[in-house]
């Protein structure tokens, strides 16, 4: 095989050249004008009982009860006056319990979501409401801990911190950084 001379070289050189600037003109101001990936967090609601599309759905900003409802497909029947406010606005991980009593009666609860559908979503547990089984559902808690941790939460009457896990016996510096990603102590 023959080799390019020097001046071949340049040639093919200044074609390279010649195509990246014409491709740079073509795509790089559509390139440019782009807008950045829009970066959100994601609010997770669960609807259960009496409403058209029953499940969990997804929310970029945190919804009002009414709009869960709406996303819902709505009530399968009337509300009774002794509801709670559907401007209500709700956080990630609630529960919207809609209900009919034996008199007939629909209601509607607001809970917190089990504590397994948490963890699908990446919301992490309340350390203080937690019970031994869903402590046992976060990585790295087997039971033995777990019983750990609801005993010195009992002992102290509840944490004031996550930093505070820490002080439970059983939890290393390195398990705590694993742990705390999934553990979450409210402030009131």
């Amino acid at each position: 095989m023959k080799s390019l001379s020097l001046g071949q070289q340049w040639i093919v050189f200044l074609l390279v050249l010649l195509i990246l600037g014409l491709l740079y003109l073509r795509f790089g101001p559509a390139l440019r004008s782009m807008p950045p990936e829009e970066v959100y967090k994601e609010f997770v609601v669960e609807v259960s009982g009496a409403v058209t599309h029953p499940g969990v759905h997804l929310f970029r900003y945190p919804p009002t009860i009414a709009e869960v409802i709406g996303r819902a497909g709505g009530l399968q029947e009337k509300l009774p006056h002794e509801t709670p406010p559907f401007s209500d606005v709700l956080e990630t991980g609630t529960l919207i319990r809609v209900t009919k009593d034996p008199s007939g009666t629909t209601r509607i609860t607001v809970e917190r979501m089990e504590a397994k559908k948490l963890l699908v979503f990446s919301i992490p547990l309340d350390l203080n409401r937690t019970s031994v089984e869903d402590l046992c559902r976060v990585p790295g808690i087997g039971e033995s801990l777990a019983q750990e941790i609801v005993a010195y939460r009992e002992r102290r009457r509840g944490f004031r911190s996550i930093e505070e896990l820490k002080h439970v016996s059983g939890v290393s510096e390195k398990r705590w950084m694993t742990l705390r990603a999934y553990l979450t102590v409210p402030h009131p």
